[in-house]
């Protein structure tokens, strides 16, 4: 697996379960729109802040494994 998908955090209780940067609530679909748009890495993280440029990269990363259709099992962040 690629360590860069650790990045990445599906909680049932943020953002509806979809994948999001781990830690915030950015989807990964969000990223990889603005990517398809046309902003650049650094546009992002200038809106951005929080993220770092491996954050992208997970995102991208995440939408090459799901357009593999390939299952990615990312631990679920539950809080017991």
């Amino acid at each position: 697996m690629n360590p860069l998908l650790e990045r990445i955090s599906i909680d049932p209780n943020v953002c509806f379960g979809k994948p999001c940067i781990k830690g915030t609530r950015i989807w990964v679909s969000l990223l990889l729109d603005f990517m398809a748009s046309g902003m650049t890495v650094e546009e992002i993280l200038m809106e951005y802040p929080q993220l770092e440029a491996d954050d992208i990269l997970a995102a991208i990363a995440y939408g090459a494994e799901m357009s593999r259709e390939r299952y990615v099992s990312i631990a679920s962040e539950i809080a017991a």
